[in-house]
């Protein structure tokens, strides 16, 4: 039987330069040619197409935290910024430590997701991972190898154990690795002297020690190049790691602290250096509110908001020569399909049906036109290039500044046992 046609997306402009019609239905590629008709028909001339991304790496808050973001605010806010799934952290209040939390965490997502998500299970002393994966976990972590923002360290022996279960299981493991030093940061230099690339380098390093032949790792938000470099497993970095100097912003702006922190300039320029050996960009959107952040920095809370900006910022560097588009689309959508055991969204028959069609117009971040919560950015005034149109599931999800009606699907993990 032949899927029926949803929609036709013309005059698309493949990144191998071949400019084909792509014939969308079923929520996959049906075909890449000469199209027919269709339920809807976008003109994708003088746009730029590309796959549309998976976040790997997001906190979307809600529960407790709804007046920081929402499932319904932060996926609106993925889909404006060319993202289609994102996959959820466990360190939620209260974090996801059992099978019956994890259902609850779904099933609020449920209700209010306007793009496709995933959510990963916690890793702490005497959690049921195999109940965990059972009940859905897309992946386990980020499982916290040093103290974060709502996350205690998980000790080396639970951690061996933890990584033992999982290779069992057939479970990836994504991991924030630091390690502190003592004190409480005053500013900016203080915070990243505090959490020196040294001790990140060090603490990756220990990660891989623990880990057991076949187990598969994932490192989170890598802020060094000695770090990237250090790593055993696939390697994550952030917009604002590769974007952002703490030498940009006054010494005591709040509003740029984050975990692991913002280096120096010549750290960042380092960073960008492994561009190549990164697997993913993903943002580590971790929203807080303006009066939340803006109080004295030892009291401020770390992270910032990123899911709307991050292909958007990556876009200006691939129009101003810096980086090329297969790699944006390799590290931001096909890699972490692949890592995550996800289909992948594609211009192949049977690939899914998830596209952003950018045009070929820079403009600078504003605060007020995003979309999350928070409604601020440490981006703000930066080179940017926001999609036009962003297709999910095979129809039109986003269009002309307006999200249309649409509705989150879940993606459980190989494990889920309905």
């Amino acid at each position: 039987m032949i899927d029926h046609a949803s929609c036709v997306i013309r005059n698309v402009a493949l990144p191998n330069g071949r400019v084909t019609d792509l014939t969308l239905g079923g929520g996959r590629v049906l075909h890449a040619g000469a199209s027919g008709r269709a339920d809807e028909a976008i003109d994708a001339a003088g746009l730029i197409c590309l796959p549309a991304a998976v976040d790997m790496h997001t906190h979307l808050r809600g529960g407790a935290q709804r007046h920081k973001e929402d499932w319904r605010s932060g996926t609106e806010s993925a889909l404006f910024g060319g993202v289609t799934v994102v996959v959820d952290q466990p360190n939620t209040i209260p974090p996801l430590t059992t099978p019956e939390l994890f259902a609850a965490r779904v099933r609020e997502a449920e209700e209010e997701a306007t793009c496709a998500f995933g959510i990963n299970g916690g890793v702490v002393p005497g959690v049921d991972l195999a109940g965990f994966w059972r009940a859905g976990a897309l992946a386990f972590g980020e499982i916290f190898a040093g103290p974060s923002s709502y996350g205690a360290a998980v000790p080396p022996d639970t951690l061996r154990d933890a990584f033992m279960a999982l290779r069992d299981l057939g479970a990836l493991a994504t991991v924030h690795a630091e390690d502190p030093l003592a004190g409480a940061p005053v500013d900016l230099p203080d915070h990243d002297r505090l959490r020196p690339a040294r001790t990140e380098a060090l603490a990756v390093r220990a990660v891989c020690d623990l880990l057991p032949v076949g187990g598969r790792v994932h490192f989170c938000h890598m802020s060094t190049a000695d770090a990237v470099d250090a790593a055993c497993g696939t390697v994550e970095v952030t917009p604002h790691h590769l974007f952002l100097s703490w030498e940009r912003f006054d010494r005591d702006d709040a509003m740029a602290r984050v975990n692991p922190p913002i280096r120096t300039e010549q750290e960042r320029k380092k960073l960008w250096s492994r561009w190549d050996r990164i697997d993913v960009v993903a943002s580590d959107h971790a929203p807080h509110t303006r009066a939340e952040k803006n109080v004295p920095f030892p009291d401020a809370p770390s992270g910032v908001p990123g899911v709307e900006t991050m292909l958007p910022l990556l876009m200006a560097e691939v129009f101003a020569g810096k980086i090329t588009l297969p790699s944006v689309i390799e590290k931001t959508s096909f890699n972490p399909a692949r890592i995550l055991g996800i289909p992948k969204a594609g211009f192949e028959p049977g690939d899914r049906a998830d596209f952003a069609l950018y045009p070929e117009e820079t403009v600078a971040i504003d605060p007020d036109a995003l979309h999350t919560k928070s409604r601020w950015t440490p981006f703000e005034g930066m080179a940017a290039v926001f999609p036009e149109i962003v297709v999910m599931g095979g129809r039109c999800a986003v269009k002309s500044g307006e999200i249309l009606s649409c509705r989150g699907q879940w993606i459980p993990g190989k494990g889920y046992i309905p």
